[in-house]
């Protein structure tokens, strides 16, 4: 049997390691103008060598310019002098000095202004709506708290995920766990795992037997506490706006639509009768009559199709609807159409997303008859080495440790300022690229857009395809045609990315305008659509026009279809 013995081995072998520069440009490459700014105030924290050219530190030609002003003021001074008394302004001496009322030099006023942040807002969530709510009502402290306990557990659209046992047991636990509420923990228990037992041939015996305990059963919810929270669901569903703390679409969908029949019951159940007794001729009050009725009947038709038979609403079937639901199919299509005024998602209306900030990276303009690509350096710090530093390194009394670490400071410094630079020549290239190539679209918008792939532009400055996605990721321009990501110009052509005339993006737009001018009642199907592609000399088979509707959200050719 043959020994185990170490050895030692040469072998010559390449491979390509990325190096802290190396990875400091890629990283700086992927980076936007924001971010950018972000990382350059992080690193002149960081290294004392960089710092930043001060705007109050004149230049030659302002050093020029204040001479030649000098110089002027100089031959003005030696012209004759004018009388002074034809330079007083007297309607201001008069309204300073003269007024009955005594007012105040404006340099030495102190008014107390309000800060600047008290005129920003903050927006509303749905937590503080509801909690607003709640704090205005007259309850008792436990419902209040277990209803702000069931508002807490709301997600973004409003919707109540937990059962109401989970929510009862959740409720009586506190939030700091007892062990650790007196400042310490209880030391854990110790657990005996048996040995291996090792032959002669260095294998493990099998295990002895290890006797697993049961888990403990869960605990149960007392009845009062499930009735305490069922309670403040209840109560938090009757708030602002209606349909939040349900537990499904389904439920939701009911909840708005028995909002608004209480609200209209409240408003013309009994107001608007008594108002229109007094007409002479009866023609208002039958008509106002037939409106309110066909408003109610729409409400109870909703009710129903939501509560029995929302998977026939998905269908788009309204003669199955209407035969399930044992209604006519005019019923069917205004409960239908009242359906279609609720909010399936009733707490985005106040969980919005903040808006991103966005700065265009470059300025796609035209000087001249010719599109040219311009860098936004606009609050970009301009980096330079501190001279004080440099003085450090040739100072012969400067310790060795401070003169390492000042060269090190110094490499780094300069490491990031190339890195910088390479960035803006990356970017600038690859923009010209695009601007050379999406004329067209600059001029006259996306219909004119031209495929461009990540590949060819790589190959044509002479990157790698990933150096040009980083450059363009995350970066946007300046267009006549809008703010755009740099990513938007990139797009295959219809028939994949050997290339077509027509560029996916624009493919798609047409796909979907040939289905927003359909027929609802006799939609047209992948294949006829293919086919009017086709027409247009765009080569497409059905199945891509399929992939294409899926991607854009658009329903299939059945359920398009508005049957009558």
């Amino acid at each position: 049997m043959a020994l185990l013995q170490p050895k030692l081995n040469l072998k010559v072998a390449q491979r390509q390691v990325l190096t802290p520069g190396l990875m400091q440009m890629v990283s700086v490459l992927a980076l936007n103008k924001l971010e950018l700014k972000e990382m350059i105030d992080a690193e002149m924290v960081e290294n004392p060598v960089l710092e930043e050219i001060d705007e109050s530190v004149p230049m030659l030609d302002e050093v020029a310019g204040r001479e030649e002003r000098l110089e002027r003021s100089a031959e003005e001074a030696a012209a004759p002098p004018k009388d002074v008394f034809n330079e007083i302004d007297f309607g201001s001496y008069f309204q300073e000095y003269l007024d009955p009322g005594y007012r105040t030099q404006p340099e030495f006023e102190e008014s107390e202004k309000p800060s600047f942040e008290t005129f920003l807002s903050a927006p509303t969530t749905l937590t503080d709506h509801l909690a607003w709510q709640l704090g205005a009502l007259t309850l008792d402290r436990e419902l209040v708290d277990a209803a702000e306990f069931v508002v807490g557990n709301l997600d973004g659209d409003g919707y109540l995920a937990a059962t109401d046992e989970e929510l009862a047991l959740a409720f009586r636990q506190p939030t700091v766990p007892a062990e650790r509420q007196n400042g310490h923990a209880e030391p854990p228990v110790p657990v005996e795992v048996p040995a291996f037992i090792n032959g002669p041939a260095g294998l493990s015996a099998p295990l002895p037997p290890v006797s697993v305990e049961p888990e403990p059963p869960r605990p149960l919810a007392p009845a009062a506490d499930i009735e305490l929270i069922r309670r403040a669901i209840d109560l938090v569903q009757h708030l602002d706006p209606a349909g939040i703390g349900a537990r499904d679409l389904r439920e939701s969908l009911l909840l708005q639509i028995a909002a608004q029949q209480d609200e209209f019951e409240q408003i013309y159940g009994t107001r608007l009768p008594d108002l229109l007794e007094t007409d002479a001729h009866g023609h208002l009050q039958d008509e106002a009559e037939r409106k309110i009725e066909e408003r109610r009947r729409a409400m109870e038709v909703a009710a129903l199709i939501v509560d029995h038979h929302l998977h026939l609403l998905q269908k788009r079937d309204l003669k199955d609807l209407a035969r399930a639901a044992q209604i006519t199919q005019d019923e069917a299509q205004q409960g239908i159409e009242f359906i279609r005024t609720l909010d399936p998602r009733p707490g985005r209306l106040y969980n919005r997303e903040e808006t991103r900030l966005i700065e265009p990276d470059v300025f796609f303009v035209k000087r001249g008859g010719e599109w040219v690509v311009s860098m936004n350096e606009e609050d970009l710090p301009s980096l330079r080495l501190s001279r004080r530093y440099r003085h450090m390194l040739v100072a012969e009394n400067t310790d060795k440790e401070v003169k390492d670490y000042v060269k090190e400071r110094f490499r780094s410094a300069l490491q990031l300022m190339r890195n910088i630079a390479q960035r803006k020549s990356t970017i600038l290239r690859v923009c010209e690229i695009i601007v050379r190539r999406q004329q067209d679209f600059l001029e006259h918008g996306v219909e004119a857009l031209h495929p461009m792939m990540i590949k060819e532009a790589a190959e044509e400055i002479g990157v790698h395809p990933s150096t040009v996605s980083r450059a363009v990721a995350n970066k946007y321009a300046h267009t006549p045609q809008g703010v755009l990501e740099l990513r938007f110009f990139f797009t295959e052509g219809a028939n994949g990315p050997e290339g077509a005339d027509t560029p996916l993006l624009v493919l798609k737009r047409k796909v979907r305008k040939l289905i927003e001018d359909e027929n609802p009642r006799k939609p047209l199907t992948d294949d006829q659509l293919a086919a009017m592609l086709q027409a247009q000399g765009i080569q497409i088979t059905r199945r891509t026009v399929a992939k294409y509707r899926e991607d854009m959200n658009i329903p299939s050719t059945h359920q398009r279809r508005k049957r009558e």
